[in-house]
């Protein structure tokens, strides 16, 4: 039922898309008055975007492992298929730190003491208020 309703809209627009838009819409209004199935629809996809996120990034590292195993072969290095070239937890904390370390050095300290210095101006007809537009030219 719902289907014929479908082909008798489709085919019965013969008017430009902004008339089948419409009729487009009133009839997903039929189909769904409340929009509980849009909703869930929308849910869906989300959720399987984030479970397909979730895939690629869990075997990430599997595939960079492989590849850099690949590029060591080409290279003439020997590298098995048991050897695991991850590194460490600690490792990486280590050079994470020695990278803040040296960052934080390379920012120079601040003291924060401001200091004013008059500094003395030099006569300009262009700052004078004497020449300014305002008086009336004779």
């Amino acid at each position: 039922m719902l289907l014929t309703e479908v082909l008798q809209i489709t085919q019965s627009v013969t008017d430009t898309s902004i008339v089948k838009v419409h009729r487009n819409s009133e009839l997903f209004m039929k189909i769904d008055p409340y929009g509980i199935g849009m909703t869930v629809i929308g849910y869906v996809i989300v959720f399987i975007a984030l479970f397909l996120l979730y895939i690629v990034f869990y075997n990430l590292t599997k595939i960079l492992t492989s590849n850099l195993k690949r590029m060591l072969r080409k290279e003439g290095h020997s590298v098995s298929n048991d050897q695991s070239l991850e590194i460490s937890g600690e490792v990486n904390a280590a050079i994470a730190a020695a990278l803040y370390l040296y960052y934080d050095e390379l920012h120079d300290q601040e003291n924060t003491v401001l200091t004013i210095n008059r500094v003395s101006r030099t006569y300009s007809p262009w700052s004078s208020k004497i020449y300014s537009l305002r008086q009336y030219p004779r």
